[in-house]
């Protein structure tokens, strides 16, 4: 690895800076937090994706002590495990290459990371951040109880005449603690990929990209091992206890994996049709509810591979790139 320089080390601690003042703009806007923490990774990415694996660690630890200093390290601990740290981790997987010779393929090429697994790791990082912050705020069925309750009293004020059922009750708490992780997984998946592909498109268009800009619809699939811990998180959220909450977390995660892959499949699929912008704008309106979100998730299910992007060596960005050794 080279050693980094000034100007290196300069663009690693503005993007730090950035993001921290994205993170704490979320706190003060709550309307806006979900989009702001997303947007938070920009940064990170944008270094990392342009400057390397060395510029994303500066900016990841900027990032971090200014959150510790300007709120707690708690607050910096759960913005680093759920925004920062897999923002890092994606840039350098981007930008991992090797020469395609050594997979058997000609020798002028070279083979970067498949996206497959980046999506895949993408996914396992969300699901263990998740269960950190989890495990830090003692997230479980008493806390999830007191929320479900404090609704009902609201729900009574506004409406004194109103008389919830027991039974109802009791199963309404039992859904809304697995409810809960499973949707922040899933939400924080596909805002963070989101991120990335954002970042690689300012990347390319700024010509600091090492890895060239890949056609998503068909490059973009899950790998097929996620499949088994998919089915894993499923079984488990019949088990109860600690075992459930960690396997819904697990299915919102990748299940969010296969749901992105679902809509690269889509636009692959639709691909030269006169009806295919009316169709995709209908499916991502439709997706918001739960059964065509599920449709479109068998469809990333049905469709596992992965894609290796194979591209003509380039001297100057692999002598650039300290992150181009797969």
């Amino acid at each position: 690895m080279k050693r980094p320089n000034s100007r290196l080390l300069l663009t690693g601690g503005l993007a730090g800076v950035t993001a921290t003042l994205l993170v704490l703009g979320a706190n003060a806007q709550p309307s806006f937090s979900a989009v702001l923490y997303a947007a938070s990774a920009l940064p990170i990415l944008i270094a990392g994706l342009g400057w390397g694996i060395m510029a994303a660690i500066v900016a990841v630890v900027t990032a971090f002590v200014l959150g510790a200093v300007a709120v707690s390290p708690s607050f910096a601990l759960i913005m680093t495990l759920v925004t920062l740290a897999p923002a890092g981790w994606l840039s350098h997987l981007a930008n991992l290459g090797r020469p395609a010779s050594e997979l058997g393929g000609p020798d002028n090429l070279v083979a970067w990371y498949p996206l497959s697994d980046i999506l895949l790791q993408l996914c396992a990082l969300v699901t263990v951040a998740v269960i950190a912050v989890g495990v830090m705020i003692g997230y479980g069925p008493d806390l999830t109880d007191r929320m479900v309750e404090a609704l009902i009293t609201a729900l009574k004020q506004q409406e004194p005449t109103f008389v919830p059922d027991p039974a109802a009750t009791v199963q309404t708490k039992s859904l809304v603690v697995l409810l809960l992780p499973a949707m922040q997984a899933a939400l924080w998946v596909v805002m963070l990929f989101a991120a990335y592909y954002l970042a690689t498109r300012i990347v390319t268009a700024s010509g600091r990209n090492h890895r060239p800009r890949e056609d998503m619809p068909s490059a973009l699939r899950m790998n097929r091992n996620a499949i088994f811990a998919f089915l894993a998180g499923l079984v488990a959220c019949f088990l109860g206890g600690i075992p459930a909450l960690i396997g819904a977390t697990v299915l919102g995660a990748f299940g969010a994996g296969f749901l992105v892959a679902g809509f690269a499949s889509l636009h692959f699929r639709t691909r030269g049709k006169e009806w295919r912008m009316p169709a995709l704008i209908l499916c991502y309106l439709a997706a918001t509810m739960v059964l065509p979100a599920l449709f479109i998730l068998v469809l990333g299910l049905s469709d596992t591979r992965k894609a290796i992007a194979l591209t003509p060596h380039k001297d100057a960005n692999a002598s650039d790139n300290p992150n181009t050794k797969l």
